[in-house]
């Protein structure tokens, strides 16, 4: 019971961390509803969408999730890890060209990486690499 506790806390976690990168929060949603799909029908109906909510009802549920439920969920989080450490390893490897180049544009909805396109005969090797083999991967 603790691990289901622990992976929807995972969840719930990177999905937060991750609401900003539209096509991988669709292909997971589309995952876990997918796999989910009795639990969010059986008790999650009358949930209204938004804020996390049905996240939640999964989660106060969670030992009545069917094993391929579990699954979707485990799943899930695993590729939020795989993103983040792909986005730290991007962000540690650019860091300099981020402080150099787009020091003055804010974060979020996908600024800085327009920064970089801009600006990619600046852009050191360092930072194309990076970008380069997270896309390979």
């Amino acid at each position: 019971m603790k691990v289901k506790a622990t992976i929807l806390g995972v969840v719930l976690s990177m999905t937060l961390l991750f609401a900003a990168s539209s096509m991988a929060n669709e292909s997971l949603l589309e995952s876990v509803i997918d796999g989910c799909m009795t639990e969010l029908e059986t008790y999650c109906s009358d949930v209204t969408p938004g804020q996390k909510r049905v996240l939640a009802c999964l989660y106060s549920r969670n030992d009545k999730l069917s094993g391929k439920c579990e699954y979707a969920l485990f799943d899930a989080a695993i590729q939020l890890e795989r993103a983040v450490a792909a986005l730290s390893y991007v962000v540690n490897e650019c860091a300099d060209d981020l402080d150099e180049l787009c020091a003055d544009v804010p974060a979020g909805e996908g600024r800085l990486l327009e920064c970089l396109a801009k600006n990619e005969s600046k852009v050191t090797t360092r930072c194309k690499d990076a970008f380069k083999q997270i896309v390979e991967e």
